[in-house]
């Protein structure tokens, strides 16, 4: 078995693993690193964004290394753990690539994928296939059969699955991402047993796992939290007066729905801005997955959203307004009215919650304390962090390791000073570096 780490293994984003077994190959994941398209974003009002353009910037994982290693006509499937764009998003750039590769995802999954081609007028030619959760599916190769499964996992966004290749020389599992959520707001908690009997009968030679907080000593909490702390965020709001605006991942289906159902509570009207949020709403929407859809009014195009801003500007009380921006990013509705690029204009009492973390990227985080330092500026009332993560802290991966029992641990999905702690928490339950923990970094190839 021989294990090519892409992309994703020095850096959070642009996360892709290759995975040889005999004469076939599979890729996990195609994902973008969002930071240097942010700082293109800055400079350019309008771009269309090509292969040679994103590689130079270094966007899309370096899958070239794979033509370096005689496995590019190998790869039979590319599979798409869940819809983020740090996985999801290098796809339309990569798949030309590998023509006779199926790509595999949920329907929520793929929905956005198919999403991403038509917003950048490219055609998707290689075949689709749409798979359940906790499902099984034996993919026809000319070497014979491969032995693929689905399991169900919880993640901050909806239709995320654990993948399972169950290869002749032993099980493959990909674990990016992933938290473990007993009270998931939309969907099923993971598979415990599944993942359990799977360690049981020792199937899995080699797990690959989302190792961004193993230096956290803590079981992420679960979305219900982030409930109660947005219930009581939207509690505290009297004013009648005074704007309020809620901004987070457009992705966060379960957030979204949250947000909905408590900013109803306020008697305010719930409307939608930017084309990030749509576009996942009507993905959603799609697959059975937004039963809010028609509580909300929803805007994507900029005269429209800045004309009803001037509503909103004369009727502060009226609105609950929920738009993009939260990270602080050039060009997103929370940023131009801030820098009064719109009819509205932030002023004292006005309120703006983050139901939202900072990705720990240093774009992100300066970008983030440019805002917030704005926001003060015009005496806006803040509220900040009103979130849980959808990534498993320390406990979280110690219970996955002790479930699977896998013989072979990769951290991935964060820089190498982020998987370390990986490393050491492997090495407290028996593993040994270099032996059966495998540090790894992009392009290189660990054989076991």
């Amino acid at each position: 078995m021989e294990i090519c780490t892409i992309g994703g293994y020095e850096e959070v984003g642009k996360n892709m693993t290759a995975v040889k077994v005999g004469d076939d190959v599979i890729i996990f994941d195609a994902g973008i690193y969002l930071p240097p398209l942010i700082e293109l974003q800055e400079q350019e009002s309008f771009i269309r964004y090509n292969e040679h353009m994103l590689r130079k910037l270094k966007v899309i994982p370096d899958d070239l290394v794979l033509d370096k290693l005689g496995w590019t006509d190998k790869v039979r499937a590319i599979i798409i753990g869940h819809a983020h764009l740090d996985h999801v998003g290098g796809v339309p750039y990569l798949a030309h690539r590998y023509p006779k590769a199926e790509i595999i995802a949920t329907p929520f999954t793929m929905e956005i994928l198919n999403s991403i081609y038509e917003d950048e007028k490219l055609v998707l030619r290689n075949k689709q296939r749409t798979i359940k959760a906790n499902s099984r599916l034996k993919l026809k190769t000319p070497n014979g059969e491969l032995d693929l499964e689905f399991i169900n996992t919880t993640h901050s966004t909806i239709q995320c699955v654990f993948v399972v290749w169950h290869s002749k020389e032993g099980g493959v599992f990909y674990a990016l991402d992933f938290k473990f959520d007993k009270h998931p707001i939309i969907g099923e908690p993971p598979n415990y047993s599944r993942l359990k009997e799977l360690g049981r009968k020792k199937q899995i030679k080699c797990l690959i796992v989302d190792s961004l907080y193993a230096d956290t000593d803590r079981r992420t909490a679960s979305e219900r939290i982030a409930r109660d702390l947005l219930e009581d965020a939207l509690s505290v709001i009297r004013d009648r007066n005074s704007a309020l605006f809620i901004t987070t991942f457009s992705s966060h289906i379960a957030r979204l729905k949250s947000i909905v159902e408590f900013g109803k509570k306020t008697g305010r009207q719930i409307v939608f801005m930017g084309r990030s949020l749509m576009k996942y709403l009507n993905a959603a929407k799609k697959v059975g997955e937004c039963p809010f859809y028609h509580q909300i009014r929803l805007m994507k195009y900029r005269k429209q959203i800045n004309s009803f801003l001037k509503k909103v500007e004369d009727e502060r009380g009226k609105y609950l307004i929920v738009c993009t921006g939260h990270q602080g990013e050039k060009g997103a509705i929370l940023d131009r009215i801030i820098n009064d690029e719109t009819p509205f204009k932030f002023r004292a009492g006005d309120n703006v919650i983050f139901s939202s973390s900072v990705i720990p990227v240093s774009q992100n985080i300066n970008a983030r304390e440019k805002m917030d330092k704005k926001l003060r500026a015009k005496g806006a009332r803040i509220q900040t962090d009103i979130h849980v993560s959808g990534h498993g802290g320390r406990e979280d991966l110690r219970d996955l390791v002790g479930m699977l029992e896998p013989k072979n641990i990769i951290p991935a999905h964060g820089s190498l000073e982020q998987e370390i702690p990986m490393v050491e928490l492997a090495n407290e339950m028996g593993y040994k570096s270099q032996e059966s923990v495998h540090l790894s970094s992009n392009g290189k190839v660990v054989k076991i």
